[in-house]
């Protein structure tokens, strides 16, 4: 048998699993790093991932699963008996098990709830019915408060005596609030400490705190977080009772969570998340929705050169420059795009910024598509000795980069404006329509010139 130190990791986890040595498989798994065991654990088959989970503690299940990427935890989790799922997410945060269960099929989701802690199933369905860009979505519900009455010993005893149950916690600030439950005050810890025993709370707190809705969208907690510089936000429903805390480190996550998934749809990866462990079917119909819709569309653009095939027989140097001509104007309509998407996702342009958009778009595709056209336009008409040849190419290609940054940069606008996600449909639609403006340009312009550019 390989010993230990020969034995890659996931080897030697599915030994200690078979082996059904839960302290051995745990000391094993705390040896490697969060991303050591994620590698791992994505190397091994759903049997033995899900023996895994099963051999170790829920409160270590957890936080394995928690280390995971989401799809991948959705996954494990899914294969699991529900009442092993439901012992799993038991240990787990109120907002990770609210974005664990919300990724589940409903069926499924329900299934463990049915099996979760009354209180924290009650607290997890609250919490799935937010949106996961807005701050109810974000937040997490284990915070401490206190009355208002309470004093600085009442407040430290409790942390005393009940430091197992906070140990997980996440305590930035304590809260101060009314027998309602509405927020009254923040204490920070450092003037809970430095204070005297017999202060009350009241006389350190922070009064009237900064406190979000539960309805408020990412972007604004993002620029909230920014401005002011916080650690945590509380979180008020419409009563402005205290329903949960919000991190900035979640902001942050969830925007680059945003950006990925933006980053995936642009490249036609539909439906979320996707990771090669999936089943191939699941992948294969998340790309081919997408892929499917792009070939009609190249389709009709290549269509523009069957209309104009007399033209590029009787010059097939223009054959060369065809796909120059769509493909750098789509590199200058992706630029626009990925400007435009990012303004959207800070917040500085809106729907109805289209034009002003367009307008600061064209200046820079008239200055681009100029450099660029004189570019091209140089070497063809070096290449064969053709001015005019240049002149169509280099022409085509100016026209085209002003018309690609156009639609770069409005189309994302113009398609949130109609509740049409911007990432999804932005590519296609430039693609498409740069190639058939491309191709139309550089064909139209070689067919009124095509005198000139046949004479040897």
């Amino acid at each position: 048998m390989q010993s230990e130190v020969e034995l890659h990791p996931w080897e030697r986890l599915t030994e200690l699993v078979e082996a059904g040595d839960a302290n051995a498989l745990q000391q094993f798994l705390e040896s490697l790093t969060p991303s050591q065991a994620v590698y791992a654990i994505s190397h091994l088959g759903s049997d033995i991932q899900q023996k895994i989970l099963t051999t170790l503690t829920p409160a270590e299940a957890a936080e394995l699963v928690e280390d995971v990427p989401d799809a991948h935890a959705v996954d494990m989790i899914e294969r699991l008996a529900s009442s092993d799922a439901a012992s799993i997410l038991n240990e787990m945060d109120s907002n990770a098990q609210a974005d664990l269960l919300g990724d589940l099929d409903k069926e499924d989701a329900e299934a463990i709830l049915a099996e979760m802690d009354p209180e924290q199933a009650e607290g997890a369905r609250r919490l799935i019915e937010y949106e996961s860009d807005v701050a109810g979505g974000l937040m997490f519900t284990e915070f401490l408060s206190f009355p208002r009455g309470a004093l600085v010993r009442d407040v430290a005893e409790d942390l005393s005596a009940s430091a197992e149950e906070y140990e997980d916690y996440d305590i930035q600030y304590l809260y101060v609030v009314s027998p309602a439950g509405r927020l009254v005050g923040v204490i920070r810890l450092r003037d809970l400490v430095l204070s005297p025993r017999d202060t009350p709370v009241k006389d350190i707190m922070i009064k009237s705190p900064m406190s979000v809705p539960v309805d408020m969208p990412l972007d604004e907690l993002a620029e909230l977080f920014e401005r002011y510089e916080l650690l945590s936000i509380p979180v008020v429903d419409k009563t402005k009772r205290m329903v949960g805390v919000v991190l900035e480190s979640d902001v942050d996550d969830a925007l680059i969570d945003r950006a990925d998934s933006d980053h995936l749809k642009s490249q036609g990866i539909v439906g979320g998340e996707e990771l090669r462990t999936m089943p191939v079917f699941t992948r294969s119909r998340r790309r081919l929705s997408w892929l499917s819709i792009n070939i009609v569309l190249n389709i009709i653009a290549a269509s523009v050169i069957a209309v104009y095939q007399d033209t590029l027989a009787a010059v097939i140097a223009l054959a060369v420059f065809l796909p120059i001509v769509s493909d750098m104007s789509g590199c200058s309509g992706n630029q626009a795009v990925a400007v435009s998407m990012r303004e959207l996702s800070l917040g500085l342009v809106k729907p109805l910024d289209a034009f002003r958009v367009w307008a600061h778009e064209v200046s820079v595709g008239l200055t681009n598509g100029a450099v660029l056209g004189v570019l091209l336009g140089t070497v063809a008409w070096l290449w064969q000795d053709n001015v005019y040849l240049g002149l169509v190419v280099g022409g085509a290609l100016a026209l085209n980069t002003v018309v690609a940054v156009s639609i770069g940069g409005t189309v994302p606008l113009l398609l949130r404006g109609l509740k049409l996600d911007p990432a999804l449909a932005s590519g296609p639609i430039l693609t498409t329509v740069t190639d058939m403006c491309g191709f139309f340009l550089i064909l139209s312009f070689a067919t009124l010139m095509l005198p000139l550019l046949t004479v040897t």
